[in-house]
């Protein structure tokens, strides 16, 4: 029965490495003799984050206000007195304080130094070297073990085939349309469950340059970044290409681009490749008569709607200029 409830629960590898900081921390601030031991915990889990930059940016913050809380809470405590209404009082200047400077996220880090020294009933130099103990080994400890991160790279590597897959359906979706007026799948559905990858692809490689300090920006990043600007103008493709009915050559024309194109959607730029031909294809369309009929001729226009999207999806492609390894 345990092991079955077990299962159902994966421990993530954030919350493994605050146990350990935590426990690590708790270990040394009690070796060390200190007061307030079991408080590093708090420091500590309020320091580990999915990231080494955020890690950082976490630990600066609540580092300085609880530097910072420590001279407020000498100010109110010993001109108004350790009473519980001068705690409230040191919060509405300090809160207001954390926020100038841009460390307001260690305030409740900071509440807790303040929260010792009120209970310590003074404040000396043994209670400040104390509390600065507790906040170097709580900081520490995070640090610690936020110095190594997992790479990342399998699952974005495993996001980037799924996405591709789903370009390739999508596209041969609209060959299958072009020349047949059906399609096999929900398209709608298709288009929202790969916005959804994307987005967390995203995420995955924003991550990842998080756990770089001299990285802004990497290859997947700029990957999905794309293909999330390519998926808008599929989106906008398939409600062109839906309105047209008839010209059957043409459609078959456009289809057997797009079904070339649907076969060659991988990490690969191929786009000049297929914008050389998508220009023959659109200088082919463009010698051949218009139509007499008003309706033909607002269905071409579409498909050179059609052709114009095309360029920019590949536009768009074009643009990854990060090496791929």
């Amino acid at each position: 029965m345990i092991i079955s409830l077990l299962k159902k629960y994966k421990i993530g590898y954030r919350t493994f490495k605050t146990a350990v900081a935590v426990s690590l921390g708790i270990t040394v601030a009690q070796l060390c003799n200190l007061d307030f031991f079991v408080s590093s915990a708090i420091i500590t889990i309020l320091c580990v984050q999915n990231s080494k930059r955020k890690s950082l940016h976490s630990a600066f913050a609540r580092f300085v206000a609880c530097m910072l809380a420590i001279p407020f809470s000498y100010v109110f405590f010993e001109l108004i007195g350790y009473k519980p209404y001068a705690i409230g009082l040191l919060l509405l200047l300090f809160i207001p304080a954390t926020v100038l400077l841009k460390v307001n996220e260690g305030v409740v880090t900071s509440t807790v130094i303040i929260l010792h020294i009120y209970s310590a009933g003074n404040i000396n130099m043994a209670v400040i070297e104390n509390e600065f103990a507790l906040i170097v080994i709580g900081i520490g400890a995070a640090l610690l073990v936020n110095s190594y991160m997992p790479s990342l790279d399998k699952e974005m590597k495993t996001y980037q085939k799924k996405i591709e897959k789903d370009f390739q359906e999508m596209l041969q979706g609209m060959v299958e349309f072009l020349r047949t007026n059906e399609i096999a799948f929900d398209y709608k559905q298709k288009l929202t469950q790969t916005a959804k990858e994307v987005q967390i692809a995203k995420s995955l490689a924003y991550r990842d340059v998080e756990n770089h300090f001299t990285r802004k920006e990497n290859y997947y990043y700029k990957y999905f970044t794309i293909r999330e600007k390519q998926l808008e103008i599929i989106e906008g493709l398939f409600a062109k290409v839906t309105t047209v009915s008839s010209l059957s050559e043409q459609r078959h024309s456009i289809a057997d681009f797009l079904e070339e194109l649907s076969l060659c959607v991988h990490p690969g730029n191929t786009a000049q490749l297929f914008l050389s031909k998508l220009e023959r294809l659109e200088e082919e369309i463009r010698t051949q008569d218009l139509p007499q009929d008003w309706d033909l001729f607002a269905e071409q226009a579409q498909l050179y709607y059609v052709l114009k999207e095309l360029e920019q999806y590949l536009k768009v492609k074009k643009s990854l200029k990060v090496a791929y390894n």
